[in-house]
């Protein structure tokens, strides 16, 4: 059974795509560079917000202009995160059925920490016990410091994950399961299409809220 449940954030619970790509280009125009469309920044995301704006800015731009542009970035975005972003539909509703039934949630995401609490606060006020975004010192996932730290966080052992489910979107996030020893489910609401998962090793999917509910019952 299980009784713990880890969710990725972007393209998982929450459609930010629209925040994401108006900060992206808001700040690409600021400093001179091209903007780019929504299925661009479909593709950039998933490796975190230093990722996200190598990818958003010319090949060969230099390491200290990235540098720049990000550090800008992420202030912008964490101010401007929650005004086209939404939960996808039945997400909040399973939250709470979940936590009724006594299921440990935990959502772990590339964002910036602070970006992360900001938006649960906002969208699931109450419904998460541990909220884990990326910190200084612990790489992002695919690496598996982020969800451990989250494990830890909910009084989660190493011989306790086999009761721990991860649910994400994107190959990142089935690289994040398969590293942190989880077994996983991604959604197809989100930011990747089943072929394109399928050809990185997904083989596991829920297409609504509600088939995903089904691999919590008994």
């Amino acid at each position: 059974m299980i009784q713990a449940a880890v969710f990725d954030m972007d393209g998982t619970i929450l459609d930010t795509l629209e925040d994401l790509t108006d900060s992206v280009n808001a700040i690409c125009a600021e400093f001179g560079f091209p903007i780019h469309s929504i299925s661009d920044i479909r593709r950039f995301v998933g490796n975190g917000s230093k990722k996200l704006i190598e990818r958003a800015l010319p090949a060969g731009t230099p390491a200290d202009v990235i540098k720049k542009v990000h550090d800008a970035y992420v202030p912008y975005y964490r101010a401007h995160s929650a005004i086209k972003t939404k939960p996808y539909d039945g997400i909040v509703d399973l939250l709470k059925r979940l936590k009724d039934a006594g299921v440990k949630l935990a959502v772990v995401s590339n964002k910036g920490d602070a970006t992360v609490k900001d938006l649960c606060e906002v969208h699931f006020p109450g419904l998460f016990d541990v909220a884990v975004g990326a910190r200084e010192g612990l790489k992002v996932k695919p690496y598996s410091d982020l969800i451990n730290l989250a494990l830890s966080e909910m009084g989660i052992g190493e011989a306790e994950k086999n009761s721990v489910l991860y649910i994400g979107d994107s190959e990142v996030d089935y690289q994040t399961a398969v590293n942190a020893g989880l077994k996983s489910v991604n959604v197809l609401w989100g930011f990747r299409d089943r072929d394109f998962l399928r050809q990185n090793g997904v083989t596991v999917f829920a297409n609504t809220a509600e088939e995903l509910a089904e691999f919590f019952r008994d």
